[in-house]
């Protein structure tokens, strides 16, 4: 039954993210932007939870998964555009489903580079996974970075003239996809061997668990939302350059899951939105972003090292029930 209901609220999120993507002319665009920031995050933050939060790794590398995606759609956007308006045509529908070809392209592209990075370095553990995940980020970067100016990735000034496809449909639809997915494969029994790996990978192991399929699993599938997140975020500026990509965007994501909670679903969305807020009303003093979030992180994992909203909270309740 609870499948089912998992499907229906996945399908009333789509619903109700179309009906007020029609009215969206209507609100004010800078709200809007942080709206689409928040849900961009959200997709990223999820995505991120199922290798950090449910399966127990600590991955660096999320920002270069989602330049991955990002710069796949966007050039699928940009150069095959002609085509896919033969094939699609140009009407509301041939225009959604080039776009939608866009992020698949981005999400799929990112799967691949996170199988990749993921068989031979998810063997590791802890501190050695994460060194690992963030050489990979800044290998990323600094490929797109020394790419040749004028050729299909920009080069260091990136890419620009992007189409602002990313509407409150796209994204809260991706979101509440990503949302959807990342729960039913954790609950799934299949998907318990996650919460095995992040338990005890020693017990899991012993217990004929293939921990390394597990981690790279996790590891493809946040991969994927991650290049979707990215695409999304490509078509929402309209431009993107390597630099938008580096170990910071990394930490930002990094920094929304533990404050959330690790593993808590619903934690990790309540801080994506707080965050993305908090971000904005410190657009004013962006030298001092990175000290009050610093501070932030620290003050929490002194006064409540579990997250806002942790997955006990929500287990507890589920066992009462």
């Amino acid at each position: 039954m609870k499948r089912y209901q998992a499907q229906i609220l996945l399908l009333a999120a789509l619903v109700i993210s179309f009906v007020i993507s029609r009215f969206s002319d209507q609100f004010d665009s800078y709200y809007l932007d942080i709206a689409l920031t928040a849900g961009i995050s959200i997709v990223l933050a999820v995505s991120l939870n199922l290798v950090n939060g449910h399966t127990g790794q600590f991955s660096l590398g999320h920002a270069g998964l989602m330049a991955v995606g990002a710069y796949g759609s966007a050039v699928v956007s940009l150069e095959l555009r002609p085509g896919l308006a033969g094939i699609f045509g140009t009407g509301e529908f041939g225009q959604g489903m080039a776009f939608i070809t866009a992020l698949l392209t981005g999400g799929l592209l990112a799967a691949v580079f996170g199988w990749m990075i993921g068989v031979p370095s998810l063997r590791l553990r802890g501190d050695y996974l994460a060194i690992v995940t963030l050489g990979f980020n800044e290998i990323i970067r600094v490929i797109l970075q020394n790419t040749k100016p004028g050729s299909v990735f920009g080069g260091a000034l990136g890419l620009s003239g992007i189409p602002s496809q990313a509407t409150i449909f796209w994204v809260f639809g991706a979101a509440a996809v990503c949302v959807y997915v990342v729960t039913s494969m954790v609950n799934s029994t299949w998907g318990r061997g996650f919460l095995a790996v992040r338990d005890d990978e020693v017990a899991a192991s012993a217990s004929g668990i293939s921990t390394t399929r597990y981690k790279v699993t996790a590891f493809v599938v946040g991969a994927f939302f991650a290049g979707i997140g990215g695409g999304l975020y490509a078509h929402q500026k309209g431009a993107i350059n390597p630099e938008g990509f580096n170990f910071l965007k990394s930490f930002d994501v990094v920094v929304i899951v533990i404050l959330g909670g690790m593993g808590s679903t619903v934690g990790v969305i309540a801080a994506a939105i707080i965050l993305t807020v908090l971000n904005e009303y410190l657009r004013d003093y962006e030298q001092y972003r990175m000290i009050i979030f610093s501070l932030l992180l620290i003050i929490m994992m002194l006064l409540r090292p579990q997250g806002l909203l942790p997955a006990s909270l929500f287990e507890k309740k589920g066992r009462a029930a």
